[in-house]
């Protein structure tokens, strides 16, 4: 459920714009969406987990406002993440 660093690390280097990049839009909003669906996951084995669920609304409201800003900012690139991720069909 954890997000480990060596996970943290591949999402990085797919997503990063430049060479030292680690805090963009497209790197968060990439990290969230895995930390999201690992809950997801989490959610179905334990539905009682409210405490749990209160961070992963917050995660969504989150990563909600960094896609509105990507899709003001740069609407082709908000375009090719969300297929990249998968995020809306």
């Amino acid at each position: 459920m954890v997000l480990t660093s060596k996970d943290k690390q591949g999402i990085i280097e797919k997503f990063k714009i430049h060479e030292r990049d680690t805090g963009s839009s497209k790197v968060q909003i990439a990290l969230l969406t895995k930390r999201i669906n690992d809950l997801t996951e989490h959610f179905k084995a334990h539905p009682k987990d409210h405490h749990s669920r209160r961070g992963l609304l917050k995660m969504v409201g989150q990563r909600r406002r960094f896609l509105s800003y990507l899709k003001k900012k740069d609407p082709v690139q908000y375009t090719v993440l969300i297929q990249e991720l998968g995020l809306r069909k």
